[in-house]
């Protein structure tokens, strides 16, 4: 009996392309990656241990991944809404409306970082009654938290747009006619088709606002402590000479968020197949 070892594949050449694509996402990915592991692995445990819980670290940590958590869950509340209307309703301005989501893709972060400064400083257009009431935005971690919410938006409305497009009016439409209020209709059919492409948004938007620096380093003020976000950190090893220090650095926070986004993905894999099961 004659086992093939190849199956037919529609691609041509797939042998070659395959071959190319591990040989580019090793040299793109895995070789900078491993470099990284290598020269962190030149310090002893101990001193890798001390440079990762120093209590500069850890204050940068939970600020990173604290702010970046908050601004991708309200992305993911409001992404779904600005999607819904941007699929579902038809008004003047919207190809405008949809062409601003993109904005944070295309403006250089540093940009961005500068236009929130000049809306939430003492003297912006909305600080200047913001820091009255007692609510200061800018050089807080209320600013850190902004400027994440504003790069991630366009990740889970992009990634929300092709769900609601293909979800089927008539179904809504059924659910209503058999007695389904509202509520119901969003809780019971709308929410769970959606899900998995709102959790993807969710951990694209989680993930690019834990690596985002240009945006924040303006309005966060950069206060050891208090301001400080974990890439900032490694930017200020690198320029004090402490290669190892940096690198020890961008290990703990590959590893930390290599666990979170897989623990995301195994959600999303657990969600779509339930909603396959039912």
């Amino acid at each position: 009996m004659r086992v093939k070892l190849k199956q037919p594949s529609v691609l041509p050449g797939f042998g070659l392309t395959m071959g190319y694509t591990i040989f580019y996402l090793s040299v793109i990915v895995l070789i900078p990656l491993s470099a990284m592991f290598i020269r962190a692995g030149s310090m002893g445990p101990a001193e890798f241990w001390n440079v990762i819980t120093a209590p500069r670290v850890m204050a940068a940590y939970r600020l990173t991944f604290g702010a970046s958590l908050i601004a991708a869950v309200v992305n993911a509340f409001f992404g779904f809404i600005v999607a819904w209307v941007l699929v579902r309703y038809t008004f003047p301005g919207k190809r405008l409306v949809d062409a601003m989501v993109d904005l944070p893709f295309a403006l250089p972060t540093a940009v961005s970082g500068i236009a929130l400064v000049a809306i939430y400083s003492r003297n912006g257009l909305l600080g200047q009654y913001l820091e009255p009431m007692g609510i200061k935005v800018a050089y807080s971690p209320i600013g850190v938290t902004i400027a994440l919410t504003f790069i991630g938006l366009p990740f889970v409305v992009r990634t929300l747009q092709p769900a609601l497009e293909d979800l089927d009016v008539e179904v809504e439409e059924a659910a209503t006619s058999l007695g389904a209020s509202r509520f119901q209709t969003l809780r019971r059919i709308i929410v769970p088709t959606v899900l998995p492409a709102m959790l993807t948004g969710f951990s694209l938007a989680f993930a690019r606002a834990v690596g985002e620096y240009g945006s924040v380093v303006f309005i966060s003020g950069n206060m050891p402590m208090k301001t400080e976000i974990v890439p900032l950190l490694i930017i200020s090893k690198l320029e004090q000479y402490d290669t190892a220090g940096a690198t020890a650095i961008g290990v703990s926070m590959l590893v930390i968020s290599f666990v979170i986004l897989l623990a995301v993905n195994l959600l999303q894999w657990w969600v779509a197949r339930r909603k396959r099961g039912a």
